[in-house]
């Protein structure tokens, strides 16, 4: 748990962008065209695409639609993660 958590912290957007070279070979992008495409895309999206998932269910609720758990990490840095985990991990499964 603890090496999890270690491991969210060096790889946050705040720690990683402020090292421009390290950044571009997490993720293939500069941090620039990350903000870009942030600010872009994923602010625009986000919202409406989550109360359009948590309101999609068939089955009756038993909380009002965002009662449950909250992510441990904010929108940009989990859209960081699944930067590097595109750029990294996809490429030793071939």
């Amino acid at each position: 748990m603890i090496l999890h958590f270690l491991v969210l912290s060096l790889l946050s957007y705040d720690r990683l962008s402020k090292k421009p070279l390290l950044f571009k070979s997490f993720t293939g992008l500069t941090v620039e065209e990350f903000n870009d495409i942030y600010d872009k895309e994923i602010t625009k999206r986000y919202d409406k695409y989550e109360l359009k998932r948590l309101s999609i269910r068939k089955v009756i609720r038993e909380r009002k639609v965002g009662a449950g758990r909250r992510f441990k990490m904010n929108v940009k840095d989990r859209f960081l993660m699944l930067l590097i985990y595109y750029r990294l991990y996809i490429r030793s499964l071939a």
